[in-house]
């Protein structure tokens, strides 16, 4: 007989994947393509584009947490097919539309400077999407992804979601598929950008929180003062704002996600380390003792070593 998983592990969601593979794409069709920063005015180009899977594999096949992947059309500099780039979904199970049919993603452009040439660099699959209109075909694969994802029953946990960048994009589809239950899971979101024109879904997330009481929204700033705070970092949020986040973590229901760029995590696991207590700390990360003795000397390296993260942490960071 299987035994059933402590109270505070989740049970994850079984999720399909690799219904479509890089070598026979599927066509998608893009439905709209519309800026998401908080201004026009923000450091980088990120847009919300939802694509029409229907009469595809990935049709009401994919979950909040997975992604999808677009091929970009042509071929690189060696004359070989461009490669596929997955990006995560911004919708929830049912899509955009309610039936499976339009999943979203959140595309920033990558445009870079080679070092050594001093010419100018685009990214292949993001400027393409980027570059699209309401109608144009994209190819794509997937769905992709089974570790960053909702529990299969989302009513019986509380959330703490850290996201940096388009890391936001998972949450999208959470916060609105755990809102859309009836249960009393509560919900904060801790969004980090370094101005306050760079938050992504900003409009989103604030009317979410003024609408239902079971979902806070918090940004922390890192290059300017903002709502009364200082300039902070995802991590620092855990301490500006401990009166909500705090008892949260203390409860055995809470799930923490950390979704955005490489690195966040070990500060927002640094910061667990100096503020909760052991039994709740114990509860997201297995820390060896000389490593507690010695919290501010942590690095990368540590983690999944020195300092292992439960089942009750989910890690989606990217370089």
């Amino acid at each position: 007989m299987t035994q059933a998983p402590p109270v505070n592990d989740p049970t994850l969601q079984e999720v399909d994947m690799h219904l479509i593979r890089p070598n026979e794409p599927g066509t998608g069709v893009i439905v709209s393509n519309e800026i998401c920063t908080a201004s026009r005015k923000a450091a980088g180009y990120v847009r919300h584009i939802e694509i029409d899977v229907s009469g595809t594999p990935l049709e009401g096949k994919c979950r909040p947490g997975q992604s999808i992947g677009i091929v970009p059309p042509g071929v690189d500099e060696k004359g070989r097919p461009h490669k596929v780039r997955l990006y995560s979904l911004a919708s929830p199970s049912g899509g955009s539309d309610g039936s499976g049919k339009i999943y979203a993603v959140t595309v920033k452009r990558t445009i870079d400077e080679h070092w050594e040439t001093n010419k100018l660099f685009l990214g292949v699959a993001s400027n393409h999407l980027c570059d699209c209109q309401s109608g144009d075909e994209v190819l794509v694969t997937g769905p992709a992804g089974k570790r960053f994802v909702l529990p299969a029953d989302p009513g019986a946990h509380d959330y703490v979601f850290f996201a940096t960048g388009t890391g936001i994009a998972p949450y999208r589809g959470m916060v609105e598929e755990i809102l859309a239950t009836e249960s009393q899971s509560r919900i904060a979101l801790v969004m980090g950008a370094p101005y306050g024109t760079d938050l992504l879904y900003h409009d989103y997330f604030t009317e979410a929180q003024e609408r239902d009481k079971r979902f806070t929204y918090l940004t922390a700033i890192s290059r300017e003062e903002r709502d009364g705070h200082g300039r902070m970092y995802v991590q620092d949020a855990l301490h500006a704002h401990r009166e909500t986040l705090g008892p949260m973590l203390q409860n055995e229901r809470t799930l923490l996600y950390i979704c955005g760029i490489a690195g966040m995590e070990l500060g927002i696991f640094q910061k667990l380390a100096t503020q909760l207590s052991h039994s709740a700390l114990s509860q997201y990360l297995d820390v060896e003792e000389e490593a507690m003795a010695s919290i501010e000397s942590w690095d990368r390296r540590m983690i999944h070593r020195q300092v292992k993260p439960t089942k009750r942490v989910m890690l989606e960071v990217y370089a």
